[in-house]
């Protein structure tokens, strides 16, 4: 049976590189390159999370470098031209960091990953103390779920809820993630009810339902042989 649904902790990566707020441009993008990630969990005291450098907090270094902005761009990028002058983590991060939870679920840490549009999310205790790093990449393999543990979960979970007692059974069938229910549907109420639950499945890619009509009963009394 279907334990739930999975949480970051699941899927994120344990062992993470860091570095203290007192780390050099240099070293940074020398990590980044060593450890080929696209940003760092800048760390205080005992570990705990006070920012996130990434490299488009790095690269105003490199974008101002022989340019003169005129004062409307200064007026409008003066961060990224604060950036452009840093020398440590503390003076390029982006504070406060935008983390999670691991005992958050997959579909909340991709939400926020959208919603901030960043590609990496530490993940932190209550106390705010990192604990790994989850990413886009670690977000999708959750579509790697084979065909026939999504249809073992939907044929187990979802459909004798939504259609207890049908005088005919829902058929299920995945393939490729894309979850095809077939039957009579006698309550077509049910359908969408039933789609969006087998769509909140964790790897499905999509979901078709298919009416299947009942066949003809014989009429009672026929004088038929």
């Amino acid at each position: 049976m279907y334990a739930g649904p999975r949480v970051v902790s699941d899927v994120m990566t344990h062992t993470v590189v860091a570095v203290g707020r007192d780390a050099p441009f240099k070293d940074i993008v020398t990590l980044m390159q060593q450890w080929k990630v696209s940003a760092l969990p800048v760390l205080e005291g005992e570990g705990r999370v006070i920012g996130v450098v990434s490299e488009a907090d790095l690269l105003p270094k490199e974008e101002f470098r022989d340019s003169d902005p005129d004062r409307f761009t200064q007026m409008r990028r003066l961060a990224d031209l604060a950036k452009a002058g840093g020398l440590s983590a503390a003076d390029v991060m982006s504070a406060p960091a935008v983390t999670v939870h691991p005992d958050a679920t997959l579909a909340e840490a991709a939400r926020i990953m959208a919603r901030r549009s960043v590609k990496r999310l530490p993940v932190v205790s209550s106390e705010g103390l990192l604990e790994g790093v989850v990413s886009r990449g670690d977000l999708l393999r959750v579509f790697l779920r084979a065909d026939e543990e999504i249809a073992d979960e939907v044929e187990h979970d979802i459909v004798p809820i939504v259609f207890p007692g049908a005088a005919r059974p829902v058929r299920v069938a995945v393939a490729d993630g894309v979850v095809t229910l077939t039957g009579p549907f006698r309550d077509t109420s049910l359908v969408p009810v039933a789609a969006r639950l087998v769509r909140a499945v964790e790897g499905v890619v999509d979901v078709e339902c298919r009416v299947e009509r009942d066949e003809p009963r014989e009429a009672v009394g026929s004088n038929n042989p």
